[in-house]
């Protein structure tokens, strides 16, 4: 498993803790993290563009020129697609044609992402990040990763809980996002620059392992004498 250095929320580095294991996720590729992210791209778009076919288009029924005699093809109105003015064909109805993503392509998709933002060094965990009350605080930090990555435009917060004074404290800064671990994405982690965890979201993984791990204790079976 992965390892990575926590920061503090004033941008000093107080220790490190364990990522868990879809920060190590290398099978599927790019082409899984491809079709993961145009399902989530297309099902933004409501779908609501429609043409108006021959039908609809206000175009008078009358004959245009008599059936023979004039060496051109037969018609009987101007309303057909190849005249000016007319219906299309072939066009959009105006019905959206949902796409759907298994959810455990969704989880391999999103550990993809994630395993990529790691090699590229983009990603940062914080601890403290519960404490921000205001937004000059946030943007110190911020200024201080703009130091260590030049190149860094867009920041994505990503919390173990949101609260109503972390969230006063990030929504009005510039380029940046604010979502809950669960709530992540392929999408929103492959294009939210720099992605800033919150310590406490790897503290309750640990902690959830090894609760599992913790062998049962046996039940006293009563014996009667």
């Amino acid at each position: 498993m992965a390892k990575l250095q926590v920061i503090s929320t004033k941008g000093v580095k107080i220790g490190e803790t364990t990522l868990p294991k879809e920060f190590d996720t290398k099978d599927g590729g790019l082409n899984l993290l491809s079709q993961s992210v145009r399902v989530f791209e297309d099902n933004l778009h409501p779908g609501l563009a429609q043409v108006q076919t021959r039908s609809d288009v206000d175009r008078t029924t009358k004959k245009w020129y008599k059936q023979k005699g004039t060496g051109g093809a037969r018609h009987g109105a101007r309303s057909a697609p190849i005249f000016v003015g007319g219906g299309v064909a072939h066009g959009p109805d105006g019905l959206k044609r949902h796409l759907s993503l298994p959810v455990k392509m969704g989880k391999k998709a999103l550990g993809v992402a994630l395993s990529l933002k790691l090699s590229n060094k983009e990603v940062v965990v914080v601890d403290g990040m519960p404490k921000f009350e205001k937004t000059n605080d946030v943007q110190k930090l911020i200024d201080t990763l703009k130091k260590e990555n030049k190149n860094a435009k867009r920041f994505t917060f990503v919390l173990k809980e949101k609260t109503i004074k972390v969230g006063k404290a990030l929504r009005n800064l510039k380029n940046v996002k604010t979502f809950q671990y669960k709530d992540l994405n392929a999408k929103d982690v492959l294009f939210g620059g720099i992605l800033i965890f919150d310590a406490g979201i790897f503290e309750k993984e640990v902690s959830e392992k090894s609760s599992k791990t913790q062998p049962k204790k046996a039940r006293k079976v009563a014996t009667k004498k």
